[in-house]
């Protein structure tokens, strides 16, 4: 909460809203999302969460998994417009050769349907090509977010989660989630990706932080269609 109520200061768009553009004033934001929060808060840094989601992602993906993000998503109580449209994590990075990612999501809050779980498509992410993704507001100027569509034959299943639990997903899987119906339950989470040590090196070799700070014509080669 030292995050969402500014006590801990966060630069530029690494504190922005995904549910809309830039332009949304911070007291309506309805998808609060914090980009690198251990960057802000170095406190957070090797604590119990990461190092059991580090020893999870070597013993899945191989000894060389590193941390490459983290990233704090709050949706308040009473936000119905906090979806967080479908996409597949891999197209908001750059491509490189190696992508297996270990992405974990810790649940802060009890996470439901009605306060805006995840939901993934199962089987999505053993499609050999992503799917098309677009720039949510048509510009990555305005908007951080990319959005994909489901098909006929997707059937997205909800992940409820307890406090305290967590998902560990694959870097292709198809997934989001829906607003905020409570009248009182914050629905919080913080994310941890694990990355090759190889892929984090080639991606700060391109200038890509995953702050949201990042230079546009950054952003704007990994915003591009798939």
């Amino acid at each position: 909460m030292a995050f969402i109520t500014r006590e801990v200061p966060v630069e530029g768009k690494d504190f922005c809203d995904m549910s809309a553009d830039y332009s949304k004033p911070i007291e309506d934001f309805s998808i609060i999302n914090i980009m690198l929060p251990s960057r802000y808060k170095p406190s957070l840094k090797n604590n119990i969460y990461e190092r059991r989601a580090a020893s999870i992602s070597k013993q899945l993906l191989g000894h060389d998994m590193q941390c490459d993000y983290d990233q704090l998503l709050a949706k308040p109580p009473n936000k119905p417009d906090a979806i967080f449209h479908w996409h597949q994590d891999l197209a908001y990075w750059p491509i490189t050769k190696d992508t297996r990612t270990a992405s974990f999501w810790l649940a802060i809050d009890n996470s439901t349907v009605e306060n805006g779980c995840l939901h993934f498509v199962p089987g999505s992410h053993l499609e050999p090509e992503l799917r098309d993704h677009c720039i949510l507001h048509g510009d990555r100027n305005k908007s951080h977010t990319i959005s994909a569509k489901l098909s006929e034959k997707d059937t997205p299943k909800p992940a409820e989660l307890k406090r305290g639990d967590a998902t560990v997903h694959h870097e292709r899987v198809l997934h989001g989630s829906g607003g905020n119906y409570s009248n009182s339950n914050w629905r919080r989470a913080w994310v941890i990706a694990f990355r090759s040590q190889e892929t984090v090196e080639e991606e700060r070799r391109r200038g890509f932080t995953h702050s949201h700070n990042d230079p546009l014509e950054v952003l704007n080669a990994v915003g591009k269609k798939n």
